[in-house]
C-alpha cells in the first residue's frame, strides 16, 4: 500500500514536472516566435526607412515585397527595334554589387516583346540617345522570384523613375542634344512621368560642371549610379522606364561614317523653341513673346530700336582663344551701330549666360559646345559661327543644323581663317587638347604641313584635335566682309515664314467618270471636292496631284493640276482598268494624304 502511493506521488510529480516542462518550452517557442516576428517587424521598418530616405513617398514595405514575390517583375515595350524601344517596368531590380538589373520571374510575370535570345542581338534597347552605340546597350539578368529567399533584401524606390545613360555630361553640347531634350520629350510621352519623377543615370559619371542643367527637369533630385550603392546591395524600382526617344536629335558624331546631320530628321525649330521657353521658365527667365504671334516683323515683335539691341560674343579663356577679341568686338560694335557684350562659360552663371543671349541680335563665337545656347536666341536672330585655320566649316555643322531646323529661323553664318600666320598652335599639349608631341615624329611632319583636316570618324583624330585646338588671330576685314555678305542673304522673318506650316487634308469625294471613244480611244476623267480643311486657312497656291496606274503595270503617270477637274485621254486605252490616287499641295511643298483609290475601267 505504501509503495503504491510512493508510486502514485512519484507520477504525479513526473506529471507535473512534465508539464513544467512543456509550458516552459511553449512559453520558449512563443518568446522565440515574437523575436523572429519582432526582427522580421524590425527589418521591415529598417528598409522602408531606407526606401524612403530615397524619397517621400509613401510606401508599404510588406505589400511590395509580396507583390514582388508574387508576382515578380512585369515589362511592356514600345518601338519595334533597340534603337526606337522604351520600356516600361514594374518592380525592375537592380543589384549593386554585380552591376546588373535583375528580371524576377513569377507565374504572373509579363515580358512584351518576349523576344528570348533575340534580346541579345544586340540589346533589348538604347541606354541613351545616341542611336546604337555599343557602350549604351541596355538588357538584364534573369531569376526567378523565389530566389529572393536568398538575396538581400531589397530596397524598393517608390518614385516613377526615368533610368538612362548621360552620354557625355561635361560637354554642353551633349548635355543639350544628347540628354536634356531627349529626357523632356520622353517624359512628355507618359503620364506619369511628370515632374515628381526621378532621374536615374546609370552611366557611372560624376555630376559633372552642367549637373544643375538635368535638376531643372525634375522636382525631386538626380540619383547617380555611385549612389545607389549607399541605399542596399539590391533595389527594386516599383516602376520605371528606361529608353530615351531620339526624335529630338538632329546630328550624329561620325561613330559610323564622318559626323554630320541624321539622315532623318525628325524634330523642328517648334519643339527645339518649346523646350527652350520651358527650360528657362526654370531658370526664372523672361522674355519677350516670339514677334510672330501678333503676325509682326523681328523688330516689331522686340518692340526696341536699334540702339537697343545688342551682339553677345563668347568669350573663352583657355584654349581655342580668339587672341584680338577686343579689336573684334570693336569692329562689330562699329560695323553695325550696336552694343557688344561678352559671355563666359568659365565666368559666369548659365542661367546668366541665357537671359543675354535670350534677347541678343546676334551670337558670335568660334567653334564649340558653348554654342549650342544659341536654341535660347530669339527669332530672326544671326548665329556666327569661327573656325580655326585648316578646319572646313561645312565638315562640322551641328550649331548650323539647329540654326536650320525649321522653325528655328535663325540666320547662320561661318567665317573660316584662311592665314596660317594668324594662328598659334599647341603641339605640347595632352592629346585631348590638340598635343601632337606624342606621336611619331613623320605623323607630326604630316600634320603640321595639311592645310585641310580630312573628314574622319569621331572621336580621337589627331589632326582635328590639333586644328580645333588653335588661338586664332581673326583677320578683321575678311571677318567682316563674310558678315557682309552672309547679312544681305538674312530673309526677313515675316517674309521667310511660310503662311502656313499646316498639311492639307485629304481631297473629298474623288470620283471618276470614263468613255471610249474608238476602238482605240478612250478618256478618263478625274474630279474631287477641297479638303475640309481648305477654306480655313490662308494658302498662297494649291495644287493637286494625281497618279494613275494601269492595273497590273508597276509603272504610273503623275500629274500636278491646278484644278478640281481634269479630262486625261493620252496613253489612256479602251477597255481597261486603271487605279487613281488623288492628294492636295500647299505652297509646292506641304503635301496631303491620298484619298482612296479610285478604279476606274473604261
Amino acid at each position: 500500500m505504501r509503495a503504491s502511493v510512493a508510486g502514485c506521488r512519484m507520477s504525479v510529480g513526473a506529471l507535473l514536472n512534465g508539464l513544467l516542462v512543456s509550458v516552459v518550452a511553449a512559453l520558449l517557442w512563443k518568446y522565440s516566435k515574437l523575436s523572429e516576428h519582432t526582427a522580421l517587424l524590425e527589418e521591415e521598418l529598417h528598409m522602408t526607412r531606407q526606401s524612403q530616405e530615397l524619397s517621400q513617398a509613401h510606401i508599404d514595405y510588406h505589400v511590395a515585397l509580396q507583390a514582388l514575390q508574387e508576382h515578380g517583375t512585369r515589362m511592356v515595350c514600345t518601338g519595334k527595334m533597340h534603337t526606337d524601344r522604351i520600356c516600361r517596368f514594374d518592380y525592375l531590380c537592380y543589384c549593386s554589387e554585380a552591376e546588373d538589373f535583375v528580371f524576377f520571374h513569377s507565374n504572373s510575370s509579363v515580358m512584351l516583346p518576349s523576344l528570348g535570345s533575340r534580346r541579345f542581338q544586340p540589346a533589348l534597347l538604347d541606354f541613351s540617345s545616341v542611336e546604337d552605340h555599343n557602350t549604351q546597350y541596355f538588357n538584364f539578368l534573369e531569376l526567378p522570384a523565389a530566389a529572393l529567399k536568398f538575396m538581400p533584401k531589397p530596397v524598393f524606390v517608390p518614385d516613377v523613375t526615368l533610368i538612362l545613360n548621360r552620354f557625355n555630361p561635361d560637354n554642353l553640347m551633349h548635355v543639350f542634344h544628347d540628354d536634356l531634350l531627349p529626357v523632356f520629350y520622353t517624359m512628355k510621352q507618359y503620364l506619369d512621368l511628370d515632374d515628381e519623377a526621378r532621374l536615374v543615370f546609370m552611366e557611372g559619371w560624376a555630376e559633372g560642371p552642367h549637373f544643375d542643367l538635368y535638376r531643372l527637369l525634375s522636382n525631386k533630385q538626380p540619383l547617380l549610379k555611385e549612389q545607389l550603392r549607399n541605399f542596399g546591395k539590391l533595389m527594386c524600382f516599383t516602376k520605371s522606364y528606361i529608353g530615351l526617344s531620339k526624335m529630338t536629335t538632329w546630328y550624329q558624331y561620325g561613330f559610323v561614317q564622318p559626323q554630320g546631320p541624321k539622315a532623318n530628321i525628325l524634330v523642328s525649330g517648334n519643339e527645339i523653341r518649346h523646350f527652350a521657353r520651358a527650360l528657362m521658365e526654370k531658370m526664372n527667365i523672361s522674355r519677350l513673346e516670339d514677334p510672330e504671334k501678333d503676325g509682326g516683323s523681328i523688330e516689331d515683335g522686340k518692340g526696341k530700336d536699334k540702339k537697343d539691341e545688342y551682339i553677345v560674343v563668347f568669350s573663352r579663356s583657355t584654349t581655342r582663344l580668339i587672341l584680338n577679341e577686343a579689336e573684334l568686338i570693336l569692329a562689330l560694335a562699329q560695323e553695325f551701330q550696336m552694343k557688344v557684350v561678352t559671355v563666359s562659360m568659365e565666368e559666369q552663371s548659365f542661367p546668366s549666360i541665357v537671359e543675354v543671349i535670350s534677347g541678343a541680335s546676334m551670337l558670335v563665337s568660334m567653334h564649340g559646345a558653348q554654342l549650342i545656347a544659341s536654341l535660347f536666341l530669339p527669332r530672326g536672330a544671326a548665329v556666327v559661327e569661327l573656325f580655326p585655320f585648316a578646319v572646313n566649316p561645312e565638315q562640322y555643322t551641328p550649331y548650323k543644323t539647329l540654326a536650320s531646323l525649321p522653325g528655328m529661323d535663325l540666320h547662320y553664318i561661318s567665317w573660316q581663317n584662311s592665314k596660317e600666320d594668324n594662328t598659334i598652335i599647341h603641339p605640347d599639349r595632352p592629346w585631348e587638347q590638340g598635343g601632337i608631341a606624342h606621336l611619331e615624329k613623320e605623323e607630326q611632319e604630316k600634320i603640321l604641313a595639311s592645310k585641310n583636316v580630312p573628314r574622319h570618324l569621331c572621336c580621337r583624330n589627331p589632326e582635328w584635335l590639333f586644328r580645333i585646338y588653335q588661338d586664332t588671330l581673326v583677320d578683321i576685314p575678311s571677318f567682316l566682309e563674310v558678315l557682309k555678305v552672309g547679312m544681305k542673304t538674312k530673309p526677313s522673318l515675316k517674309k521667310a515664314r511660310p503662311s502656313t506650316t499646316v498639311h492639307p487634308g485629304r481631297v473629298r469625294e474623288p470620283q471618276c467618270q470614263t468613255s471610249v471613244l474608238t476602238p482605240n480611244e478612250a478618256k478618263l476623267t478625274v474630279s474631287w471636292q477641297i479638303p475640309w480643311n481648305l477654306k480655313y486657312l490662308k494658302v498662297r497656291e494649291v495644287k493637286y496631284e494625281v497618279w494613275i496606274q494601269e492595273q497590273g503595270e508597276n509603272t504610273y503617270m503623275p500629274y500636278i493640276l491646278p484644278h478640281q477637274n481634269y479630262t486625261f485621254s493620252e496613253n489612256i486605252k479602251p477597255f481597261t482598268t486603271y487605279l487613281v490616287w488623288v492628294r492636295c499641295i500647299f505652297n509646292k511643298n506641304l503635301l496631303g494624304p491620298f484619298a482612296d483609290v479610285l478604279i476606274c475601267r473604261t
